[in-house]
């Protein structure tokens, strides 16, 4: 099985095959994390004149940072292994547990809830590129998933991040159709207004909806296929999903300034992991503006052939 598709956790399992919901985080698990984690060693960087990103190395290389060329600012949450922008599949209810939760199969490319690493396999560095292959973790039971893989790659342009990725299952335990995250998307919790166009008339500048996401999960559709956080100042991130029309949010914290805080989405499908699926797909990451970002986005459909119907 091959699923083609041109796209951009801290969760609660339940049994309709509906997107894992929230569940609140350990306010003090930065202990866990902080150090190593957060040192130069541990992130390999690529930079152009527009963007620096930070890829962690201890967590499959996802992307722990995105922000501005010559700043300081990250706009990406990397809290712990579950955060980050990076692939998070699911499948069957399989026994294991969150802390008290009840949770089921869940690949993480970063690692899993304690901490554990995720296995960088293979890894090609450049200057504005980063191609890394890696093995994930259960995201409860912090096994090691070795009938698994993960692949990234990411590229940086002038306007922004194009970002490809592959989940290749070679497991023998076919899983039920369920919501995906493609990727998981943790954005600093100073940006509270999440942005996006849920109307009949998309890519016309008709008026975006613009809203802060409760906590635990909402959902909401997305006919331009695309989301964005933004701050005070109306500056952000987002990320185009060509092929998902619809993702799940929210934001957690009370206080945006603690490193547990954040804000979050993810675009969904509705896909079942079954022995010997490879699943591929693609997104564009922006920062600016929200005016800014929509119209690269724009960009970038125009260029697009049509979605295949479903």
């Amino acid at each position: 099985m091959s699923v083609q598709c041109l796209l951009a956790l801290c969760l609660y399992s339940v049994g309709d095959g509906s997107i894992p919901q929230a569940i609140a985080c350990p306010q003090d698990q930065d202990a866990r994390t902080e150090g190593k984690e957060r040192t130069e060693e541990d992130v390999h960087w690529i930079t152009n004149r527009t963007f620096r990103v930070g890829l962690k190395k201890s967590s499959g290389g996802a992307i722990s940072w995105i922000g501005e060329a010559g700043t300081e600012r990250n706009l990406i949450n990397a809290y712990d292994r579950g955060r980050l922008v990076q692939q998070s599949w699911y499948g069957k209810e399989d026994g294991s547990r969150w802390k008290e939760q009840s949770w089921r199969w869940n690949p993480v490319q970063g690692g899993d809830w304690q901490g554990k690493a995720a296995t960088i396999l293979v890894q090609r560095l450049e200057d504005d590129k980063a191609y890394i292959k890696s093995q994930p973790v259960h995201w409860a039971s912090g096994t090691d998933l070795t009938d698994c893989v993960m692949e990234q790659m990411v590229t940086l342009f002038d306007e922004w991040i194009h970002v490809q990725y592959q989940f290749q299952y070679n497991g023998q335990q076919a899983h039920p159709a369920v919501h995906q995250e493609m990727p998981a998307f943790f954005v600093d919790a100073k940006l509270t207004t999440l942005s996006v166009y849920d109307g009949d008339t998309p890519w016309t500048d008709a008026p975006l909806s613009r809203f802060q996401p409760r906590f635990p999960n909402e959902y909401k559709s997305m006919t331009e296929h695309w989301a964005a956080y933004t701050d005070a100042d109306d500056f952000g991130i987002g990320c185009f999903t060509p092929h998902a029309d619809e993702l799940t949010c929210y934001r957690y914290g009370s206080d945006p300034s603690l490193p547990s805080s954040c804000s979050y989405f993810a675009p969904i499908r509705t896909l079942a992991v079954k022995p010997g699926g490879q699943f591929t797909y693609q997104v564009w990451i922006s920062i600016g503006s929200i005016d800014q970002i929509r119209a690269r986005f724009s960009r970038i459909a125009r260029t697009l052939p049509s979605p295949a119907p479903q």
